[in-house]
């Protein structure tokens, strides 16, 4: 096992993709950076999708992260922004998976959680949280980044938990956990196998 492993958090997002890296040594956290692709000044949703993949790729490939962790898109009333929230995470876990990084993906919630102990938290009290942590001098205007930030933090709390959230380390993992999205139901499932029950 590495006793020193680069994690790099990301919050996607259409408007802000957010992202923050932190350094584990023996078993500590120590802060590297924080930052956010701003794309509100692009209309075209597809070029948006194109500079978030090129940003993670660009981060994977300057700062050589072990393990990424994300922030799972969260269920909403509006269908159109959940959809391009979506395409958001997956494209940045395109890039990921395209380098071969193990992804954890972690509902906000439980970001929140390991954070500041409370699910329901502000981004606020994440960040001052965070802050005090990591020993940042100052919190960016928006919380985007810290939000990345908080997700690598989440991931770090979570390591060798045996159940965290969804982890896939490459495309043939990807595909095999999300086999019942893309099969056809089968009729036999379901049925008796003819095997004798366990007592």
């Amino acid at each position: 096992m590495k006793s020193e492993k680069i994690i790099l958090g990301i919050d996607p997002g259409t408007t802000i993709m957010g992202f923050g890296l932190i350094k584990v040594e023996n078993k500590q956290m120590k802060f590297m950076q924080l930052n956010e692709l701003q794309l509100s000044k692009y209309s075209d949703h597809y070029v948006k999708l194109k500079l978030i993949f090129e940003r993670t790729i660009e981060l994977i490939d300057t700062y050589h992260p072990d393990e990424i962790a994300i922030e799972a898109p969260f269920f909403g009333k509006n269908v159109q922004s959940m959809l391009k929230l979506g395409r958001a995470q997956g494209v940045a876990m395109a890039a990921g998976l395209s380098r071969e990084i193990p992804i954890t993906e972690y509902l906000p919630k439980k970001i929140k959680m390991a954070i500041t102990g409370n699910g329901n938290a502000s981004k606020e009290q994440v960040a001052k949280m965070l802050q005090s942590l990591l020993g940042l001098k100052s919190l960016p205007k928006n919380l985007d980044s810290t939000d990345g930030l908080a997700a690598a933090v989440c991931h770090f709390y979570n390591s060798g938990r045996t159940e965290v959230g969804k982890n896939y380390s490459g495309w043939a993992a990807f595909v095999k956990q999300n086999e019942p999205r893309v099969q056809p139901p089968n009729p036999q499932r379901g049925k008796a196998s003819g095997l004798p029950k366990k007592k």
